[in-house]
C-alpha cells in the first residue's frame, strides 16, 4: 500500500536529490535544508562540485553520497528529485554514452526506488526536448523537432526517453511522477566551464577578451534565474498528485544573443569586443517557453529581472576569480 505523501510545511520529509552537487541541484539542496527536511545529496562529480554544497556539511539534516545513478540505489525516502545528468553540450558531447545511460538507466533505477518506497518522483527534463523548435513559443503539447542521431542527441533523446519511462511507471505501477522541462537557467554556482551563453560571455567580459557570438547574434534565449527555477521545482513537487506534467519551467522573456552580450558588457564595464563564429550543429535558433501551464497549475512564474540576475551572477564569478588569484 502506498504511504500518504507529506505536504510541504506539515512535516519533515526525507528528500533525495540526485545531481545535488550540480548548479541547480545545490541550490535545491539549500532550500530543502533551510526548510528543515532531511536531505541526501547524491552526485558522482562528473560535472557537479563538492564545493557547491560544502557549506551544508555542518547541518545535521544534510548528508552527501558519492554515487552514480547508473547503479541501483537503496534508500528510504519520501521524495526524489532527479537532476542527475550533464546539461551542457560541452560536457555531454564529451561523454555521450555516459550521458544517455545516465538519463535512461539512471531514471529506471530511481523509478524502481520510488516504486519500492512509495516516494514521489520528480524528473528534471529539459527544453532540449523541443530541439530546434519550429513553433514559438514552445508549449508542452509541441512534440519537438529533434535530430535523433546528431551530436546533441545523447542528451535530447536520453531526456525524451526518460520522460517516456516516467509515464510508463506511472501508468503501469502507479508511481507518483512529476516531469518538468527546464529552460535555460543561470545564477551563482554556474560552472565557468559550462560552455553556454551566460557563463561564456561573463568569463570573456571579465577578462576583457573577445566575446564570441556563434551566428549573427539574432538567435534568442530566455534565461531564468536559479532561485526562480528552484521555486518552480518545489512548487511542482508539492502540487496535487494528478499534476504529473510535463510542465515548462523557464522565463518567457526573450532576448537575442547580442542583447545578452551587450548587457553583460555593460554590467562588467568590459573592454571586450564582439566577434562572430559559425553556428554549432543543431543549435536552436529560438528557445522560449510557454509557461501558461505552470501559472495555472503551480501558481508559479519567474520574478527576477535579467539585469538583476546577471549582476548577481557576475558578482559570483568575480568572487571566484579573486579566490583563484595567487596571494
Amino acid at each position: 500500500m502506498k504511504k500518504e505523501r507529506a505536504r510541504r510545511g506539515t512535516s519533515k520529509r526525507r528528500i533525495l536529490i540526485t545531481g545535488g552537487a550540480g548548479f541547480i541541484g545545490s541550490h535545491l539542496c539549500d532550500r530543502m535544508v533551510r526548510e528543515g527536511h532531511d536531505v541526501i545529496c547524491v552526485d558522482n562529480y562528473f560535472t557537479g562540485a563538492k564545493s557547491n554544497v560544502a557549506h551544508l556539511l555542518g547541518f545535521p539534516n544534510f548528508e552527501i553520497l558519492r554515487f552514480d545513478v547508473r547503479d541501483p540505489l537503496r534508500l528510504e525516502v519520501d521524495e526524489i528529485y532527479n537532476l542527475a545528468c550533464p546539461a551542457s553540450p560541452q560536457h555531454y558531447q564529451l561523454q555521450p554514452v555516459r550521458t544517455i545511460e545516465t538519463s535512461v538507466m539512471g531514471t529506471v533505477n530511481l523509478l524502481r526506488l520510488a516504486r519500492e518506497t512509495g516516494a514521489t518522483f520528480l524528473q528534471a527534463s529539459t527544453s532540449e526536448i523541443y530541439g530546434d523548435a519550429q513553433v514559438q513559443p514552445q508549449s508542452e503539447t509541441y512534440y519537438g523537432h529533434v535530430n535523433p542521431i546528431g551530436p546533441r542527441s545523447c542528451y535530447d533523446e536520453g531526456k525524451r526517453c526518460a520522460e517516456t519511462i516516467c509515464f510508463d511507471y506511472h501508468r503501469q505501477y502507479g508511481v507518483r511522477v512529476k516531469v518538468v522541462r527546464i529552460f535555460n537557467t543561470y545564477g551563482p554556482r554556474l560552472s565557468p566551464a559550462d560552455g553556454r551563453v551566460a557563463s561564456n560571455f561573463i568569463l570573456e567580459a571579465l577578462r576583457d577578451k573577445p566575446i564570441t557570438i556563434y551566428g549573427d547574434g539574432l538567435q534568442t534565449r530566455s534565461l531564468c534565474y536559479v532561485d526562480d527555477m528552484v521555486g518552480g521545482l518545489a512548487a511542482m513537487m508539492d502540487s496535487n498528485d494528478d499534476v504529473t506534467g510535463p510542465i515548462n519551467l523557464g522565463n518567457p522573456d526573450e532576448h537575442t544573443i547580442r542583447e545578452i552580450a551587450d548587457l553583460i558588457m555593460s554590467i562588467t564595464e568590459s573592454k571586450s569586443k564582439i566577434t562572430f563564429g559559425p553556428v554549432p550543429e543543431d543549435d536552436p535558433q529560438k528557445r522560449r517557453p510557454d509557461i501558461s501551464l505552470a501559472i495555472e497549475k503551480l501558481n508559479w512564474r519567474p520574478t527576477v529581472e535579467l539585469e538583476t540576475g546577471l549582476a548577481r551572477t557576475i558578482g559570483y564569478f568575480r568572487r571566484q576569480f579573486s579566490m583563484d588569484m595567487p596571494g
